[in-house]
């Protein structure tokens, strides 16, 4: 085995390998990546091989992912080129300029979203008895108990906001559905314009079956399941309109929605209570300035006008959507009780380090006897990572349990664990991220909640996220005490732990121990401690690190070491200086083989600069999340939270740890191998930016995320 480098590498390991200059344009525009992401999305909507209910939510997590996209990136575009700020993207372009693109983009990809819908999804949706429905479709009978439904249940909590001189334009909240309201006033003639905002506390689609049923007039089908009739809220409330408006003539009615920014920074050099300063700003996010505007495509040009003059939104800032706004509604439809056209559900396994015996140990006696890798969700979360921390809370000889939190679950048996310790007299230590961005109020009330039952709860350090998931859990042992650990890529919550592919580390190793003991110190007290044994910490050694080994990978093929090789795997890379050392990799004959989710600012296959190097991105039934690195020659695997961007590794506490036990390292290797696979199903990255379906049609293809399946439920099979 190679030895490896220092974890904190002397400054000259890091200068970057003398090779042939690098153009200019050897970026690709990060806002457009990540669109290009979020297509990708949308084509495994497209796809008819994928079960119904599977393409329509995948309909909706684009819309959710669409609608956060515009909140931060383009609002935080927007403010650059507002105030005037000159700062140009990596691959040259003004805020300005790259707003321009976006907006062209969006329109682009937003009616292909709606055309998906309303072309295909929608369609085979009612071929199974599943039937989005407008107002004319439904029989006299429905229409009587649908307006009767509007009476009881939906007109009591309408609020209709006339705009005229008495009553000024009404605030229009971020994301919510609304109706622009033309009426006449029959009896003194003149048109006047009302907003009626949709309720959001209620469902979007009222089922129409469920309340034909209760009335006795049951849709159901003897020779299958019982017909699911949908109608969209809006589309109930405009059909009563004149019950609003009684007296007026409805003249015409529109659908549409606002998105507001909700990129804000928190002052917390000015603020010495953070808590307080952060839920200032939450307030301010409800008025933040207009982004977009989406708007039904047959709205008539007046009254998109007159929203544009009122919400003072830019032309440009319009999306025309045909048919729904928002289709983020179809996670309703896919709740719906119908596992005929669903995936199956996958079962994690538990993992055979913590599986049954006659006479179960505990899992700090299996770390005892040696490190466990668990890949969430193929292992699950609940009877490993959970489970540990849950069994130091209850354990007498835990001493202390020191904890990061980025976000958790609504109901949190993790939160509720660390409850339980300090309740039992442990030391227990919870660094809470507030500053999650959108789960900012939730975080704040889990804070509270721990500081009421006795937990230290800290924020971390000034100006900086944590965004690291580690957990340190002390215990007395006889004369001696032994500290055992956690690590991984992904949050503590155990209901994405089910949804989102993540890697985890639990170990006793000593000097993960210490290192993670003087992390805690860092995060909590006023230590300064920048250099650890086996761990990189940003934001000061995960890029140095991770720089420094690719450098020495290029030493290593300078040298004739066929094992130089370099793999990742993440979110996404965008840090300039990472991708300049993989072309530099490239350049001088290292293959490089990268595996990124979302955005991708690397050029790969560029002669001379990037040849050897390949990028691809899977999407699957889990969201591929765990991030990994590869050092072939110096034959190390590193895990850990943080993504090539430079947010992670200049502006969070991220920590990278390094992975030793070749039984550990060989099942990572497997990960790579599976994904890497040339018949695995994935989207291939070209030069111009592009990327390509492969393998191409007809040729012999495997589901990464399904053999990952198969071969954890082999090996727990196996262990039984």
């Amino acid at each position: 085995m190679t030895p490896a480098l220092p974890v904190a590498p002397p400054a000259a390991t890091l200068v970057p390998d003398e090779g042939a200059d690098l153009p200019e344009d050897r970026y690709l525009n990060r806002e457009l990546s990540w669109l290009d992401f979020n297509s990708r999305v949308l084509a495994l909507a497209e796809d008819t091989s994928l079960p119904l209910l599977d393409r329509a939510k995948f309909l909706a997590i684009f819309s959710s992912n669409l609608d956060e996209f515009f909140m931060v990136r383009v609002a935080g575009l927007k403010r650059r080129d507002e105030t005037g700020l000159s700062v140009r993207s990596a691959d040259g372009l003004s805020p300005r300029e790259q707003l321009s693109m976006i907006a062209k983009r969006t329109q682009q990809i937003a009616e292909r979203h709606a055309r998906v819908f309303m072309d295909s999804v929608r369609p085979a949706l009612a071929d199974n008895d599943i039937h989005v429905v407008s107002w004319d479709q439904l029989a006299d009978d429905e229409q009587a108990r649908m307006s009767e439904y509007f009476h009881e249940e939906v007109f009591p909590v309408l609020t209709p906001l006339a705009v005229d001189p008495a009553h000024p334009f009404p605030y229009i909240s971020g994301l919510s559905i609304n109706l622009a309201v033309t009426v006449s006033d029959v009896a003194e003639g003149g048109e006047h314009f009302a907003r009626v905002k949709v309720p959001d506390n209620v469902s979007r689609f009222v089922e129409v079956d469920k309340l034909m049923s209760r009335s006795g007039r049951s849709q159901s089908d003897d020779d299958g399941p019982a017909a699911t009739i949908l109608l969209p809220m809006e589309t109930l409330i405009a059909a009563n309109l004149g019950h609003l408006f009684p007296g007026m003539e409805i003249v015409e009615h529109h659908v549409f929605r606002i998105t507001r920014n909700a990129d804000f920074e928190v002052e917390e050099d000015r603020d010495e209570d953070l808590l307080q300063a952060l839920e200032r700003e939450l307030a301010r996010r409800r008025f933040g300035s207009p982004v977009r505007l989406e708007v039904a495509d047959d709205m008539s040009e007046h009254m998109l006008e007159l929203l544009l003059r009122e919400l003072d939104v830019n032309p440009a800032d319009v999306i025309e959507v045909p048919g729904i706004l928002d289709l983020s509604c179809l996670f309703q439809v896919f709740a719906l009780d119908r596992p005929s056209l669903k995936d199956r559900p996958f079962v994690p396994a538990t993992h055979p380090a913590f599986g049954e015996r006659e006479t179960p140990k505990s899992v700090f006696a299996t770390l005892r006897e040696g490190d466990v890798l668990v890949h969430h969700p193929y292992d699950s979360f609940s009877t490993s990572v959970q489970r540990f921390i849950e069994q130091a809370a209850s354990d007498p000889q835990v001493l202390a349990i020191k904890q990061t939190l980025y976000r958790t679950s609504g109901d949190s048996p993790i939160v509720n664990a660390l409850i339980d310790a300090a309740e039992a007299g442990k030391q227990v230590v919870a660094l809470v991220e507030i500053k999650a961005r959108f789960d900012e109020q939730a975080n704040i009330k889990w804070a509270r909640q721990l500081e009421q039952a006795g937990v230290h709860v800290v924020y971390g350090l000034v100006g900086l996220k944590t965004h690291c998931k580690t957990c340190l859990v002390v215990r007395r042992e006889g004369s001696t005490i032994r500290r055992y650990c956690h690590i991984g890529t992904g949050n503590y919550n155990p209901k994405t732990a089910r949804l989102y592919e993540d890697v985890g580390l639990l170990t006793a190793a000593p000097d993960i121990g210490a290192d993670l003991t003087d992390l805690f110190n860092t995060l909590t007290g006023y230590s300064r401690k920048h250099e650890y044994r086996n761990l990189l910490v940003a934001p000061h050694g995960v890029r140095a690190g991770i720089i420094a080994r690719i450098n020495a990978e290029i030493d290593h093929h300078r040298a004739g070491d066929e094992r130089a090789r370099i793999q990742l795997k993440a979110n996404a890379l965008v840090d300039e200086q990472v991708i300049d050392a993989l072309y530099r990799a490239s350049q001088a004959g290292v293959p490089v083989e990268i595996v990124v989710r979302g955005i991708c600012a690397l050029r790969p296959n560029v002669p001379g600069i990037s040849d050897n190097i390949s990028v691809r991105s899977i999407l699957g039934q889990f969201l591929e999340h765990s991030r990994i690195l590869h050092f072939g020659a110096l034959d190390e695997y590193w895990i850990g939270s943080a993504d090539m961007m430079h947010r992670n590794l200049d502006r969070r506490i991220e920590v990278m740890a390094q992975v030793r036990d070749q039984r550990l390292t060989r099942e990572m290797g497997e990960i790579f191998a599976s994904a890497l696979d040339p018949t695995t199903r994935c989207w291939v990255l070209e030069a111009d930016g592009g990327w390509t379906a492969s393998p191409a049609a007809g040729e012999e293809v495997r589901d990464h995320q399904r053999e990952m399946m198969r071969r954890h439920r082999s090996r727990a099979d196996n262990s039984a």
